[in-house]
Parts: structure tokens; sequence; C-alpha cells
């Protein structure tokens, strides 16, 4: 009975280890030229993501920017610096203060996509986080067409992430995380 019992604690420990180094080798890189989209999505946080939504923004990717999950301390105009917000930033970028995790941020950009009418919208984020927001942004809005934009993020390096136990952790958690979510969706359907 015991014998049987740690016996399937290393394979499930194996078959865990193993999908974990399959999801890290299969984060997505940043696509070389950019989408057409009706519009674009960023979730805060850390790194360049901000100043690579707005970007996007600048450069005609999508008609609309939603910064999603913002901090109700961040008004327009500090959102606006922190973007070195360009000329489409007073017309053309709505801020969201609602959602707390990524599944809030889905819901919010749900609710933003429909009430613009799009059906094609850029997910901008860290790359690591692609996989678990763009499951979440799929179960939230599976009629619209979603485009994951990965942003490096400078702290974390990606190349060799086995050789930094800082980053080997935050890989873990999000993989733990992205696990979850999709538990989550299959029993909540």
């Amino acid at each position: 009975m015991m014998r049987g019992f740690l016996i399937a604690v290393i394979l499930a420990a194996l078959v865990y280890g193993l999908g974990f180094v399959l999801w890290v080798s299969l984060l997505p890189q940043t696509p070389d030229g950019p989408p057409d989209a009706d519009g674009v999505v960023v979730l805060t946080g850390s790194g360049p993501r901000l100043d690579v939504g707005m970007a996007l923004l600048e450069k005609g990717v999508g008609k609309r920017l939603l910064i999603s999950g913002a901090s109700r301390a961040a008004d327009r105009a500090a959102l606006k610096a922190a973007t070195h917000g360009g000329p489409r930033f007073d017309c053309c970028v709505d801020i969201g203060y609602s959602a707390e995790d990524t599944r809030g941020n889905a819901v919010e950009a749900a609710d933003w996509a429909h009430a613009h009418g799009y059906h094609s919208v850029v997910v901008v984020t860290a790359r690591y986080h692609i996989p678990r927001a763009m499951h979440e942004f799929g179960s939230t809005m599976p009629d619209v067409t979603l485009l994951p934009w990965p942003v490096e993020q400078e702290t974390v390096d990606l190349s060799q992430w086995w050789r930094s136990p800082r980053t080997a952790a935050l890989l873990q958690r999000e993989f733990s995380k992205y696990l979850a979510s999709l538990v989550t969706t299959l029993v909540g359907r």
C-alpha cells in the first residue's frame, strides 16, 4: 500500500516537473510585426508593459487602449506620465480600476471590448504571464480574437531561468497559478 502511494507521488512529481519545463520552454516570443486588432489591453504590473502598449497604440494597433487593473492611487495624469503618453493618450486610453487579479483583468477587458464592439484585442503582459492571461481572457470572451503580446521583463532572464532561484521561483508560482486557472475554468463550466 505504502509503496503504491510513493510510486504515485513520484510519478505525479515527475509529470509536474516535466510539465513545468515544457511550459517554460513554450512561453511565446514577442511577434515580429504589429498585429491588426480593434483594441489593446495592457495588464498593469512591473516592467515596460505600459510603454509597450502605448507604443502599439501610437503605431495604429487598435482604436483604443485599456489599462486594466490600475491602482486607484494612479490618476490619469500619473498614468500618462508613466506611459510617456503620446498624442493618442488623451483621446484613446481608458483606465480600468476594478481588476485585482488576472481573472478581474479578463472580466474588465471583456466588458470594455464588448462595450466598444471589438472583435479582436491585443493582450499585453509579461511573457511568463501570457499563458494564464490568454486562458482567462479566452474563457471570459470566447467571441473575441485574442492576440498575445508578451513583454520581456528586465529583471526576469528567461534564457537561463534555472540559474536564478528568484526567476525559477517566479516561474514556478506562475505555472501553479496557470494550472489552478485551468482547473477553476473546468470546474466553473
